[in-house]
C-alpha cells in the first residue's frame, strides 16, 4: 500500500450567539478547531458567546502527492 499526503480545504458553518458581528467572527475563528468547539466556560464568560453548532460545509482535496520516505 502506498502513502499519500493530501492537502484539504474545509469550510465550516458556525452557528454562534455573540454580542455583535465582530465578536461572532473573532470567537468563531479563534475557538473552533477541526469541527469542535475548543472554548471553555471561562472563554464563554469572558467574551460572552456560545457556539451552538458547527457543520462541515465543504471538504475538498486540492493536492495529492505520494509520500516518498
Amino acid at each position: 500500500m502506498k502513502t499519500f499526503r493530501v492537502a484539504l480545504t474545509k469550510t465550516y458553518l458556525v452557528k454562534i450567539n455573540a454580542e455583535n458581528e465582530t465578536e461572532a467572527r473573532h470567537c468563531a475563528e479563534f475557538f473552533t478547531g477541526d469541527i469542535a468547539d475548543i472554548s471553555d466556560e471561562t472563554n464563554r464568560a469572558e467574551y460572552n458567546f456560545n457556539i451552538e453548532e458547527i457543520e462541515c460545509w465543504v471538504n475538498e482535496a486540492f493536492e495529492v502527492e505520494e509520500s516518498v520516505e
